[in-house]
């Protein structure tokens, strides 16, 4: 599909986000005064600067408020809810780390939970997509899952949790394309399948939809090359997780950590979830005769 920047934007900034605010939530980064003012601030946002990022992939981002209203069958609009709820009941949090108000740790245990359950909900948004198998597979919500948490552990300045939880996403991430490269092939989508004939014999593309590219070829269809892809993944790779992996075991811990480490981590979250994008075929390629990495 077509990796349109502002929802790159979007999925990696809110998770990242959601994923840090947990762990202040949660009472894992201490800080008070001004530092706890400014831990809270690059929470909230990343959380919201991601969130915003959304908007400019709608045709007309002022109708953006009308995702609230379809929370009993769309997963963006209980995605809407839930970051809603989250920021919402981490606040008081915010205030009694900023203030010293020593205020129970409980509603910041309950907003690390929402934080969790908001990045589920952006997870199912692409693993309910029955019509792009490389997204419709359990191990998409478990990838967005590790890179927030992964990511959030770095910022947090918790250096066994980010060594466990980064090795943990390495592992995650790998298998995420080991089963999306099979999975076209594991739900059997053809063009006979696609369109229902299949069971009368072998179908063909006889000839084009359309006699020029329309929305359709532009936002659903996107090849990328295989050796393209296999050096993109090895980059991703080693910036998402080897790179910051190796500075938090060998430097200090120390806000200066924090930044080497965050550094390649976002730049290589970036783009594994443009490959994320890149690589993901939409059943509606199998109408034009275009699908499958070359």
């Amino acid at each position: 599909m077509h990796p349109a920047p502002s929802v790159i934007l979007f999925t990696v900034l809110s998770g990242l986000g959601f994923g840090y605010l947990a762990f202040l939530g949660a009472g894992l980064v201490s800080a008070s005064g001004w530092a706890a003012f400014a831990l809270w601030f690059l929470g909230y946002a990343l959380a919201v600067g991601g969130l915003l990022a959304s908007a400019f992939h709608l045709g007309n981002p002022q109708r953006a408020l009308r995702a609230f209203s379809q929370w009993r069958s769309s997963w963006l609009s209980r995605e809407a809810w839930a970051s809603v709820a989250t920021l919402a009941v981490l606040a008081p949090v915010a205030l009694s780390d900023w203030f010293g108000f020593a205020w129970p740790r409980a509603w910041g245990v309950a907003g690390a939970a929402l934080c969790l359950a908001t990045v589920f909900t952006t997870s199912m948004i692409y693993a309910q997509m029955k019509t792009v198998p490389r997204w419709n597979h359990w191990i998409t919500p478990l990838m967005f899952q590790s890179f927030a948490l992964a990511g959030g552990a770095i910022l947090a300045g918790s250096r066994l949790w980010a060594a466990v939880l980064l090795a943990g996403l390495g592992g995650v991430l790998a298998a995420q394309w080991r089963i999306g490269d099979g999975r076209f092939a594991a739900v059997g989508a053809t063009i006979g399948s696609a369109t229902g004939l299949g069971t009368i014999g072998a179908v063909q593309v006889f000839e084009q939809p359309h006699t020029g590219p329309n929305y359709l070829m532009r936002e659903m269809i996107h090849i990328v090359g295989r050796k393209h892809a296999q050096k993109l993944r090895v980059i991703a790779f080693g910036l998402l997780v080897m790179a910051p992996l190796a500075m938090v075991l060998a430097l200090p811990p120390g806000p200066l950590t924090v930044a080497l480490a965050a550094a390649p981590h976002l730049i290589g979250a970036l783009a594994a979830r443009w490959l994320f994008f890149a690589e993901a075929e939409h059943v509606v390629g199998l109408y034009y005769g275009q699908r499958g990495a070359t």
